[in-house]
């Protein structure tokens, strides 16, 4: 287990995982906070896609954090694909991922996530303290919802019908995604019956068996694998992430939409924190890419003979119920 991101996750991994000694969860919280105060002096990055990315804060769109193209004129109309985000820990910190956000949103993509700016050296608030079990043993409620992934669904679409928005005409409404980390990416499951949707992505993140104990955030059911009607990726750390069993059982479950399961040896931690949100951030943007724009060429990272996640020895990929 990567030690350092558990307690990025305490949240998902004290629910999957058996309750750390009083000495362990110290260490882990002083590792955690050594390797996040290394990574908020790092600088935002723009991404290396066609579009430089930038994040801001909107008056309009409280509590949430936008990723963006830092030139609109240069998208073009119907230019926008719109991905929505659950942050690990369903942490009230939408910088939390920022890296791999912004790599996203350089492709062309309103990438929206709820909580304020917390982490980078360009923050506007403090960290968020991280959530731990009360003294009776019982989780404390989500810092941000699942209802803040719709509320930013519909606040996206509504800017593309506003005469007087930044965002007039640009977005793309047949190219909505929602997804996201751990406890996001149950946020991200809790929402996919929204019709608006095209696809859902689920990073290092599974929904927890009935007899599990639950964090604040997670309280989704195996029944609510029912409500996908779109395709649907897993992106999983392989076996030492604490979230691999639960997203291979959601995975074995689903049999009436495609869907892809994918593991890469990274643990619970996945590649967030590295320059441009790391390889499984490109994974990400081919999923998008060729799920909402009809891209081939990223197509073939996921099918066709030898594709690239196929030939990768560091990867393990499966597929279903394709159409």
């Amino acid at each position: 287990m990567m030690k350092t991101l558990l307690a990025a996750t305490s949240l998902a991994a004290m629910a999957l995982a058996a309750t750390p000694t009083q000495a362990q969860d110290n260490a882990e919280a002083e590792d955690f906070a050594a390797m996040m105060e290394r990574v908020n002096q790092l600088p935002d990055t723009p991404g290396d896609g066609p579009h430089p990315s930038l994040i801001e804060v909107v008056d309009d769109l409280p509590d949430h954090v936008v990723y963006r193209p830092a030139d609109l004129s240069a998208v073009g109309p119907n230019g926008l694909g719109v991905f929505v985000w659950g942050n690990g820990g369903c942490a009230d910190d939408g910088t939390s991922s920022r890296f791999h956000l912004s790599q996203i949103a350089s492709y062309g993509y309103l990438v929206i996530a709820p909580g304020r700016w917390r982490s980078g050296p360009n923050r506007l608030e403090d960290p968020a303290p991280p959530r731990a079990m009360d003294a009776d043993g019982q989780f404390p409620p989500s810092p941000t919802s699942a209802a803040q992934l719709t509320e930013a669904l519909d606040w996206a679409l509504a800017q593309n019908a506003d005469p007087d928005s930044p965002y007039f005409g640009l977005v793309d409404e047949n190219a909505l995604a929602a997804g996201g980390f751990s406890c996001g990416g149950v946020q991200a499951l809790t929402i996919a019956g929204d019709p608006r949707l095209d696809t859902v992505v689920v990073q290092n993140s599974g929904l927890l068996p009935p007899d599990a104990p639950r964090l604040g955030g997670m309280e989704l059911g195996k029944e609510g694998l029912l409500a996908l009607h779109t395709p649907v990726i897993y992106l999983d750390g392989g076996p030492t992430d604490i979230a691999y069993e639960n997203g291979l059982d959601d995975y074995n479950r689903i049999e009436h939409v495609p869907a892809f399961w994918i593991n890469t040896p990274t643990g619970h931690g996945g590649t967030y924190h590295e320059p441009m949100g790391g390889r499984n951030a490109m994974i990400v943007v081919d999923w998008l890419e060729w799920q909402l724009r009809g891209d081939t060429t990223a197509g073939r990272t996921f099918t066709g003979e030898n594709c690239r996640l196929c030939t990768d020895p560091e990867a393990t990929i499966e597929m279903k119920n394709l159409r």
